[in-house]
């Protein structure tokens, strides 16, 4: 390319790595970051990184923020797992380093997370939505945060003048939770503290389960089938050799029919009673499905008109060129694919975090980044922004310099994970993925850790070629063509495994089952 093209960049880059003056007013050229955030959202129902749903999701605000800037292909959550992914996406840190390993941990208010490291360097920072994380926030100064998961229909939010712990505290706001997020995230914009740069958090609650919607949503798809995953009917791991059996479908579909039973002014799920009586396993895995993505799709559909609410606003507030605006998730989320609904597996729909971001001084319309990102990598990234020092706090790195085309010579092709949340029909597991391959333990312990299930399973191996089988429906992991590849993807994780600090050194039977297992 021309050089003409990267000055900018290149000066631009040059300036990021100097100290700020905290002191500096609306003067102060660094960016605003508006970092918004659903709960699952998966990409399957982006409708930008293509698929079967592409053609029915409502998406007109996470494609125009893909038009104006660019689609990352390749991020990975480290722990896939709402709590311990907000916790790394806050410290920059994996699980194991900042204590945050399953559903039942909290951050603690005195720990380091980057809201506090952009507070101390002048910026507004604000949180609105979903927090999750337990204790009180800090580094904001200004939060309203669901409790717990919260609601979907008039959500309690808590402010830090009504804030208690647990569920009690904060006031109820009429509305759809997506609605009212968004609506408090652009009036505390409208109140902020305009002589500073904002660092705003939006969380939406959505898409999580129940996948509940607002009214304006509820026909939508209701007289279309939506097309399947090829591999929904794989529910028996043996035909795929799967060492588990996984978050099944079928768990939504007894849910959906018990809630039909109570009272309507009792029910979580929305619509109508369900029945599948008289459906054999084929067709009851079929209705479960088309109810499933569809309700999945309207809530999503509410989270995609908030996103244009506030790109409207900094629309009419001349704030685009100056904005970095990302749209997210925590983690992926199994939309029918294997047969499972949920997360928590190193699978690809988990795994992989959609990542949509605009920058319009430093990143190319319509770009699309291949590089390898972790959420971990997030809070050095604003940092940057911030033209602050890559943290040292943080086990992450910037990719900001990837994101205008220029990623380090040295950039990692390969990623490290871990699932701590052990249950039987989930297991414990840590694992490798690169370009091309991705080698994966199921170690099958609790390890003592909070909420896991005390009855372990037999460790047991899976390898997946992900360029010949990017479905990953074939565990090839006793196939002999692939070994030597094996033996060298063992040798990597392992080194992975202790670049991250993950040594597991405290406790014995690890040490046992790897010494084992390990071979």
């Amino acid at each position: 390319m021309p050089g003409s093209r990267w000055l900018p960049i290149l000066l631009a880059l040059t300036g990021c790595q100097s100290q700020v003056d905290p002191t500096k007013n609306e003067t102060d050229p660094r960016p605003n970051i508006l970092f918004i955030m659903s709960d699952d959202h998966t990409s399957q129902a982006w409708g930008v990184y293509g698929g079967i749903l592409a053609d029915y999701v409502k998406n007109d605000h996470i494609q125009r923020l893909a038009n104006e800037g660019a689609v990352l292909e390749n991020v990975f959550c480290t722990n896939s797992i709402c709590v311990p992914s907000r916790g790394s996406i806050l410290t920059g840190k994996y699980s194991h380093d900042n204590g945050i390993y399953t559903l039942s941990e909290a951050l603690e208010p005195d720990s380091m997370n980057i809201a506090k490291m952009l507070q101390k360097s002048g910026y507004a920072t604000a949180i609105v939505g979903k927090w999750h994380l337990k204790k009180k926030p800090s580094g904001f100064d200004y939060f309203m945060v669901l409790p717990g998961q919260g609601r979907y229909h008039n959500p309690r939010l808590k402010r830090d003048e009504d804030w208690e712990d647990g569920h009690r505290g904060g006031q109820v706001y009429e509305g759809f939770s997506a609605d009212v997020i968004g609506d408090q995230s652009i009036e505390w914009l409208k109140n902020r503290d305009v002589d500073k740069p904002f660092f705003l958090m939006t969380h939406f609650k959505a898409t999580h389960e129940p996948f509940d919607y607002p009214e304006r949503y509820r026909n939508l798809h209701a007289e279309i089938e939506i097309p399947e995953p090829s591999s929904l009917y794989d529910i028996e791991p043996a035909a795929a050799g799967r060492t588990f059996v996984g978050q099944q479908l079928s768990i939504l579909g007894e849910r959906w029919v018990r809630d039909g039973e109570k009272p309507a002014e009792q029910r979580a799920y929305p619509g109508p009673p369900f029945s599948l009586n008289g459906l054999n396993e084929r067709e009851s895995q079929q209705k479960i499905y088309q109810k499933f993505v569809k309700d999945f799709m309207r809530s999503g559909a509410a989270i995609d008109d908030n996103i244009g609410k506030l790109l409207q606003y900094l629309d009419e507030n001349d704030l685009v060129d100056n904005t970095v605006v990302i749209y997210t998730a925590d983690q992926g989320y199994f939309l029918g694919e294997h047969g499972f609904m949920d997360k928590r597996m190193i699978y690809e729909e988990s795994l992989r975090m959609p990542f949509v971001i605009r920058y319009p001084k430093e990143i190319a319309k319509g770009a699309r980044i291949e590089d390898m990102i972790l959420n971990i990598d997030f809070p050095a990234l604003f940092a940057d922004y911030a033209g602050l020092e890559n943290p040292d706090f943080v086990d992450g790195i910037s990719f900001r310099r990837n994101l205008q085309g220029q990623p380090p010579t040295n950039w990692r092709t390969a990623m490290y994970y871990r699932y701590w949340l052990h249950q039987r029909q989930r297991p414990a597991h840590l694992g490798i993925r690169t370009e091309g391959y991705k080698l994966a333990f199921f170690y099958g312990q609790p390890l003592g850790l909070p909420g896991t299930h005390p009855e372990t399973t037999e460790p047991a191996w899976e390898f997946y070629d992900l360029e010949n089988d990017p479905s990953e429906v074939r565990n090839a992991y006793n196939d002999p063509a692939y070994r030597e590849t094996i033996d060298q993807l063992k040798d990597q994780l392992l080194k992975l495994k202790k670049e991250a600090g993950d040594l597991d050194e405290k406790s014995p039977v690890m040490q046992e089952i790897y010494e084992k297992y390990w071979k």
